[in-house]
């Protein structure tokens, strides 16, 4: 789910954009921003580093989506704005970028472009030494991970096919728009939306740093007039589109030398990967083999341009009117920002683990009508003195943010009480969460709902601890079903 990099010397911003594409794919923020009308995208914006900094939880690792880590020379964060907008933030390495005013420049030229087959900038960002940009998140990983790492079945031939169109169609657009130079463009590029589209990251369009490299890969992959001159030219965006169009052949990471050798030897279907077998005519994978042959010309003069590229792979699709998430096997979820929301929910929208705390105590029990008057009047045996000094050490520990004692206290008193508490399986499960036990977490906050079956705060920490599992879409469910309670609340006590 991230992407990024590196270099050039002829990089012109492009004018101001006429030739939208259609979309009609809903917005599913809610965003208060200008936005694009077609494409339902914000306007591009300059961002403070304070509203970065809160939307990624502090550049928290938790949050890192770069597939290397934190290892990655410029870092790609998930986060989530106030407008509750999904964006994917890259933070370029302290030497990128001396220059705040270049870099602001830089990104505000690319951020005019606006296409539905790229992943649109929305922002940026250049405070004292941070160099930050904010882009379109894309929910369903990268070409890389589906496929080299997939887990439940391979990339199919109708969805490769499909991926070379849609990338061929962003380039070609980007040809149009005078921005012809992408840098190191690779399966990590390829990032696929909610609904499983393809889309080509923008980040590449844009260089790593004033003096930045423009090749991170291996170089047997690199383009060989960059290993000649250090310099990239249109052409060299090419032979990297042929790189790509090998790895949804193969299945895997080859080295074009390797794979030109197999073509000339007409020994192809070594080449095709055999997960494939029976998804394709053999016409169609020999005109793929050879357009990746054609892009893959050691001399840039003989390579095609986007035209080309789109020409040959546009009569490639037969199953234009399937679903991309359908060919993948993705389940669909459209994502519907709750329109109320109570300060606890919106303390879990923006993950404010703080403000949380401080609602739940001074919320205290009482949810619970008639728990503790129930606990006053029975009989006071040494058992029940035992039970509410528990609760009361757990209460303490609670408030004083010892979480580790409180989930000891609240334990006990689970053991120990004949009818179970919403509000003390709400407490442990946040103090689960401030433990790092999602998952226990996530099992209390769900013995909360059974103990007050419309109760929004069982919701609400259910949403939290789905979000930290990192279960965006049934977090955002949760989130939804508990602005939904609370509204079902609130108009039963204006009733």
């Amino acid at each position: 789910m991230g992407c990024l990099h590196s270099k050039t010397t002829h990089l012109h911003s492009p004018d101001d954009p006429s030739s939208l594409p259609d979309s009609n794919k809903p917005d599913p923020t809610g965003n208060g921003d200008e936005v694009n009308e077609e494409l339902q995208v914000p306007a591009f914006k300059e961002y403070g580093l304070n509203e970065l900094r809160k939307a990624t939880n502090g550049f928290s690792t938790d949050y890192i989506v770069s597939e290397s880590g934190e290892k990655a020379p410029n870092v790609v964060y998930r986060g989530k704005l106030d407008s509750n907008r999904l964006v994917a933030v890259k933070r370029f390495s302290k030497q990128s970028w001396p220059d705040a005013q270049q870099f602001v420049e830089e990104a505000a030229g690319l951020g005019k472009m606006r296409h539905k087959r790229l992943v649109n900038l929305i922002g940026c960002c250049a405070e004292g030494d941070e160099r930050l940009l904010v882009a379109e998140y894309m929910p369903n990983d990268t070409l890389s991970k589906h496929l080299f790492h997939w887990d439940k079945k391979p990339l199919p031939w109708e969805m490769r096919v499909r991926v070379a169109y849609f990338i061929a169609q962003a380039l070609d657009h980007c040809n149009t728009e005078n921005r012809k130079i992408y840098h190191d463009l690779n399966a990590y590029r390829v990032l696929f939306d909610e609904d499983g589209d393809p889309h080509l990251s923008s980040f590449g369009l844009m260089k790593n740093s004033r003096d930045g490299k423009s090749y991170s890969t291996n170089l047997a992959y690199t383009p060989p007039e960059f290993l000649r001159t250090g310099r990239v030219i249109a052409e060299s965006v090419i032979y990297s589109y042929g790189t790509v169009l090998l790895d949804l052949l193969s299945g895997k990471h080859i080295p074009p030398s390797h794979a030109l050798d197999l073509i000339r030897g007409k020994n192809v279907l070594l080449l095709m990967d055999s997960s494939l077998e029976g998804q394709y005519a053999n016409d169609d994978a020999t005109k793929l083999v050879e357009l990746a042959s054609k892009c893959l010309q050691s001399e840039p003069r003989d390579r095609p341009d986007t035209k080309f590229l789109l020409a040959a792979v546009t009569p490639l699709q037969k199953q234009k009117e399937v679903a991309s998430h359908v060919l993948m096997g993705l389940s669909k979820n459209t994502v519907v920002m709750p329109t109320m929301l109570s300060p606890l929910g919106k303390a879990c929208t923006r993950m404010d683990l703080t403000a949380v705390h401080d609602i739940l105590l001074k919320t205290g029990y009482k949810d619970e009508e008639g728990a503790e008057n129930e606990l006053s009047f029975q009989e006071w045996t040494q058992q029940v003195q035992e039970m509410l000094n528990t609760k009361k050490f757990g209460d303490i520990a609670f408030r004083d943010k010892d979480f580790k004692s409180a989930i000891e206290y609240y334990s006990k008193l689970v053991v120990m009480m004949s009818v179970p508490s919403a509000t003390v399986f709400a407490r442990r499960a946040f103090s689960y969460l401030m433990n790092g036990q999602a998952e226990l977490a996530l099992r209390d906050a769900m013995q909360a709902q059974v103990c007050i079956p419309e109760w929004p705060t069982a919701f609400y920490l259910q949403a939290l601890a789905l979000s930290k599992l990192g279960m965006e879409t049934d977090a955002q469910d949760m989130l939804n079903d508990g602005a939904t309670f609370e509204t079902k609340r609130q108009n039963s006590w204006r009733g």
